[in-house]
């Protein structure tokens, strides 16, 4: 399943990158991807650059452009079933930020 779940990112990360020009799409990484055992879904996590409203628009725009990504997914990967994709966003780079600034504080408390 791995393999699959990396195969998915790899394609919808390039496939975000050239093939969208939608003008809510910002700057975005998929990060990762985790289809479901049947392979009829996928959560697609997302880094988003920008504010909340930008983030917010960025998944809104993702979520329509969901029948173009799948098209490319069937395209390349031919699976035996296309997942329909759920994006989500990802915040695990702002919670490290915000542990690693705590962590900071306290040590500069300590010194």
């Amino acid at each position: 399943m791995r393999r699959v779940d990396e195969a998915v990112r790899e394609v919808l990360g390039d496939a975000v990158t050239h093939d969208l020009k939608d003008p809510r799409v910002g700057f975005v990484t998929v990060t990762e991807v985790r289809t479901s055992a049947d392979l009829r879904q996928a959560r697609v996590f997302v880094s988003v650059f920008g504010t909340d409203e930008e983030k917010a628009a960025t998944i809104q725009g993702l979520a329509s452009a969901h029948g173009i990504l799948q098209t490319r997914i069937a395209r390349e990967l031919r699976l035996k079933h296309t997942p329909a994709l759920m994006f989500m966003l990802d915040d695990t780079a702002e919670k490290a930020a915000k542990l690693e600034a705590l962590i900071e504080d306290v040590t500069e408390d300590e010194g």
